[in-house]
Parts: C-alpha cells; structure tokens; sequence
C-alpha cells in the first residue's frame, strides 16, 4: 500500500511539472498585446516573444532526451527545474524586451531537460506495461489541461496584478519539485550508456531555430526576402545535416529506425497538429477578441471557461476510452472532432457573436484535443524499450513543441497574406483544420496491430 501511495504521489508531483512545462508556453498568450505595448514591439517581435520558450525547448528535446538516457532521469530533472526556476525569476523581472526574451529561451532549455526525465521517472514509477499505457494515456491529456490553465490565469492575473506574476507559478512549481525529487526512484540509466552526439545536438538545435525564425520573420517580410528565405534555408540545410550525420553516428541522437515505425510516426504527426490547433486557438482568440472586439484580458481568459470544462471532462474519459477502444481509433475519433470544432472557427467574422460564433468550436475541439493527445501518447510510446525512454519523451516532447512554434509561425504566415485581419485568421483556422483531418484518416488507415507495440507490450489487454 504504502508503495502504491508513493507512486500515485510521485506521479503528481511529475503530471503537475508536465502540466507546468506546457502551462509556461501559454503564460504570455493573453497578455502579449499589454507587453508588446509597454516593450514597443512589432508584429515580428510579438511572434518571436511568443515562440522564444518554444524554439529553446522544441529544439532541445532530444539533447535532453539523451542526456535522460545517459545519466538517468532524477538528476537531469532536478537540473531542468533549477534552470526554470531561474529563469522564470528573471522573466518577472525583466526590465525590458531582450532580458525577458533571453529568459523565455533560458525557460525552454530548463523544460528540455526536465520534460523527457519526467516520463522516465514514470516508466519506473508505472513499470507494467497495461499500467504504463494508462499513465501515458493521462499524460498525453495534461498537456493540452496545462495549455488551457495558462490561457486562463494569464488573463485573470494580468487583470488584477500584473502579467509578470505569471511566472510565479514555474518558480513554486519548480521548487516543489526541486524538494520533493528526493522521494522519487532515481531512474537510472539502462544497461549501456548512450554517447551525447554533441555534434547532432547542435545541428538539430540550429536547424530548428533558424527554420523557425524563418517562419516567424515571414510575417514582416515577404517570402521573397533575404530575411525570410536565408533562414529558411539555413535551417533546411543544417537539418539536412543533421540527418545525413545520423547515419553516420555510431550512437545516433536519433536512430533512423526510430521514427521509421508507421504507428509512431503517424502518431507524432497527431500530437503536431494537435498542438498546432490549440496553441492557434488561443493565440488568435486572444488577439481577435482584445484587438478587434474590444474586450479586456478578465473577459477574455472567461471565454475560453467553456473550453476548460469541455477539456476537462474529456481528459476524464479518454484514459479509459482509449484502453477500452485502443489508442488508434481514440486519436482518429479526436482528431475527427477537433477538426470540426476548427472548422466551425473558420466561419470567424468581424461581427461573430460569441455564443454562436465562437461558442461551438470552443466546445469541440478541446473535447477532441483531449482524446487526440491521449491516444497518441500511448502510440508514440508504445513497444520502446527502457533505455530509449528518453529518447522516446524527447521525440514526443518535440512533436508537442513544433505544433506551438513552427506549426503556429506557418499559420501566422498564412493569416497574413489575407486582405484583412479576421479573413486571415479564418483562413488558418481552415488550414488547421485540414491538416487535423488529413491526419485523423492516416491515423484511422494503420493497422490494428503493430510488431514494435507488441514486442513490450501485451496487445490481448490493450488492443489498438
């Protein structure tokens, strides 16, 4: 009983850090107008404060996933979270656009690190395969929860105090985890350790970045520009670098074979879109109903109330919706929802009402958010073996984090080329609802058995 009790516990404490990590990336969303006010930023730089946290920690992920995999998950934890907790210090006081900027990137490198140590901790703490798939079954739904807490206490503090106690929350988070992280198992590595690939590390980090400020530029500057097409293809080539090193590496940052597999693979590009069309929803919500309706951060952190609660009791029925129906037909289902939710956003206009205009979407696609994110967790996990787990996390970490940088700047880029503001919004919320339902039905076509999932895993108790 009493190893019972200290497994549920360690498992908050971790969902809590994950729910935290993704919380922070949505800390700015609805005060960003305010900021990029009183900091006197652009278009340009109002995208790039908001991607920065992103880029660092997207970037990242697999340097932090090797990293868990060499040295275990207890002390790359405990080193992310001291890291965000300084940082997120020196966001609240930052004096001005380039401190808070460089904390923003501080912040995604601490998150780096502690995200993918995180789901490590967890396979020790859940090590039964029907266990572990349940687990990451609810990790998968405390992402999207953690995206939408940071949407909501960003307006009610922006409100009443002032947006730079928002980053109160990583900091006491960070804390209480930095106290408590004696009492978890220490996750030692498995077997033999990994070497670093210190050089894939730096290519696949400066590839990500500068193909993203590529993105992010595209929306002050024309696809044309110097601006927008070196970083580009900067960022092109280092992947492409990055890529052909991996073949090359006797110890690769990221086996070719890894993401060779149709279920992952396909389930990654699920937690892509995913992200994408949450992380789009807030972002232009926020901005349509302060920029163009005139409303107050308060009110517009309480529209997205209903969404809460639609996410919340979705996030209750996914874990067992997918044991009972398999993780492939959940996420297809999810995707399939949140598509038509972003698809009645498509109908966005300058004078949408909210109750009919924005009301209906805000209920489906996080009912659909949630089931999508907790199938897809379980397929990108599934069959991995322990010493990969890091590995694993930092993939999927990835995935999450592409959607809410390179995914949104994309968009941005797109809603930009429209004669005006709300038609360019409307037209991304179009595109991202393309793109969920093209993946619900490649996700809907895999097959119902897999030999990777099966390797590890028992499919006759968790079929999908």
């Amino acid at each position: 009983m009493g190893a019972t009790t200290a497994a549920r516990s360690g498992f908050a404490l971790l969902g809590g850090v994950q729910a935290t990590l993704i919380f922070t990336i949505m800390i700015l969303s609805v005060p960003l107008p305010l900021v990029a006010r009183e900091f006197g930023l652009g278009p340009s730089g109002v995208l790039l404060l908001s991607a920065a946290y992103g880029l660092s920690f997207s970037s990242l992920l697999l340097l932090g996933g090797r990293l868990t995999d060499r040295h275990g998950g207890r002390p790359v934890l405990r080193a992310g979270l001291a890291l965000l907790a300084v940082a997120s210090l020196g966001c609240a006081l930052a004096p001005g656009q380039s401190a808070l900027l460089a904390g923003r990137f501080a912040q995604g490198v601490g998150a780096a690190l502690a995200a993918p140590a995180a789901v490590a901790v967890v396979r020790v703490l859940r090590p039964g395969p029907a266990d572990h798939r349940r687990a990451m079954a609810t990790w998968g739904g405390l992402s999207v929860l953690g995206a939408t807490a940071g949407n909501l206490l960003s307006g009610a503090v922006t409100a009443w105090v002032s947006w730079r106690w928002l980053f109160a929350v990583p900091v006491l988070v960070s804390l209480l985890g930095l106290a408590r992280s004696g009492s978890l198992p220490p996750a030692a590595p498995a077997g033999r350790r990994p070497a670093l690939d210190l050089r894939g590390a730096v290519l696949a980090t400066a590839g990500v970045c500068a193909a993203s400020y590529g993105l992010v530029a595209s929306t002050e500057h024309g696809w044309s520009t110097p601006a927008v097409i070196g970083p580009l293809a900067v960022g092109l080539a280092l992947l492409l670098g990055f890529a052909a090193a991996q073949h090359r590496a006797a110890d690769p940052l990221l086996p070719a074979g890894f993401l060779t597999d149709r279920r992952r693979a396909t389930a990654l590009a699920a937690v892509t879109a995913t992200a994408t069309a949450t992380a789009l929803t807030f972002l232009m919500l926020a901005l349509y109903l302060q920029q163009q309706r005139g409303w107050g951060t308060l009110a517009t952190s309480a529209a997205f109330l209903p969404y809460a609660a639609a996410l919340l009791l979705a996030g209750r029925l996914a874990a067992p919706l997918t044991a009972r129906h398999g993780a492939a037909a959940v996420t297809a289902a999810g995707l399939a929802l949140a598509a038509a939710g972003l698809g009645l956003l498509a109908g966005l206009t300058p004078g949408s009402g909210y109750a009919t205009g924005l009301l209906p979407g805000l209920l489906l696609l996080p009912a659909g958010a949630a089931a999508a994110f907790a199938g897809s967790a379980v397929l990108a996990t599934g069959g991995v073996p322990p010493e990969r787990t890091g590995l694993a996390a930092g993939v999927l970490n990835t995935a999450m984090e592409l959607g809410p940088t390179t995914g949104v700047a994309a968009l941005m880029a797109l809603a930009a080329t429209r004669p005006t503001v709300v038609g360019g919004y409307a037209a991304a919320f179009a595109a991202a609802a393309a793109g969920l339902a093209l993946t619900a039905v490649a996700v809907a076509a895999l097959p119902r058995t897999s030999t990777t999932t099966a390797s590890t895993d028992h499919p006759e108790e968790y079929s999908s």
